[in-house]
């Protein structure tokens, strides 16, 4: 059972020590982690957190973030198990929000087709157990012209398909988002989101929206999708 889904995007800005002493965007940090605060609520005996990669793979539950990689100058331990960017700030914002109970991390190929990412995503149902869900997922990257894609016209009614999917808890749209577009529009997050719309693919699931802009010409989403009623927190 899915007790429930918190949305976030994999932006490194999340990461303190790579913005310097001013905070950047800070309520996009106090979106996320009131999303997943919900989902840490909601009761999970196992947290998945899912986002895009280079392959598909599960990582160690242990894994965390290499900042290094981002920023060389940056200073303290580098971790045992790096991972991918999305996983680590997913990784990150779990332990931020107090979370210290099991966890799969798993990532999804860029190039995953639609189908694999629904089966991805069902396939996170555990028999008879709770399974909390977090999806680390950018829109695109092309909403003005300083995008790291420029501006596309074709940016922001994709944004608000996917905005308008999980405002409404039905993710049927997500299920058939068009591959190449989403490939040319730079949504990376593409794969992420089909594995949400596979885990969770009834209608009419209680949702809630705590950010939604595009700053630096990206679309960020921060959102929590409730799950049945024992496991809507």
């Amino acid at each position: 059972m899915i007790t429930g889904a918190a949305i976030c995007p994999a932006a490194p800005l999340l990461a303190r020590e790579l913005t310097g002493r001013d905070p950047v965007i800070p309520e996009l940090r106090q979106a996320c982690a009131a999303a997943v605060a919900r989902l840490v609520r909601s009761g999970p005996e196992v947290i998945a957190v899912v986002g895009p990669a280079r392959r598909t793979a599960t990582w160690p539950a242990d894994g965390r973030l290499r900042l290094a990689s981002f920023a060389p100058a940056v200073g303290g331990p580098e971790p045992a198990q790096a991972l991918p960017l999305p996983l680590g700030l997913g990784a990150r914002l779990l332990d931020e929000g107090g979370y210290r109970g099991r966890r799969l991390l798993r990532s999804v190929g860029a190039d995953e087709p639609a189908h694999a990412c629904l089966r991805l995503g069902a396939d996170l149902h555990e028999p008879g157990g709770r399974v909390g869900l977090l999806v680390m997922a950018d829109g695109s990257g092309c909403r003005t012209v300083r995008a790291p894609g420029y501006l596309d016209a074709r940016a922001a009614p994709f944004d608000a398909v996917l905005e308008q999917a999980v405002r409404s808890g039905d993710l049927g749209a997500l299920q058939v988002m068009d591959e190449s577009l989403a490939r040319e529009l730079l949504a990376f997050g593409r794969p992420g989101w089909q594995v949400l719309a596979g885990a969770m693919p009834g209608r009419g699931t209680a949702a809630e929206v705590f950010y939604s802009d595009a700053p630096f010409g990206v679309f960020y989403l921060v959102a929590w999708l409730a799950g049945s009623a024992r496991g809507s927190g």
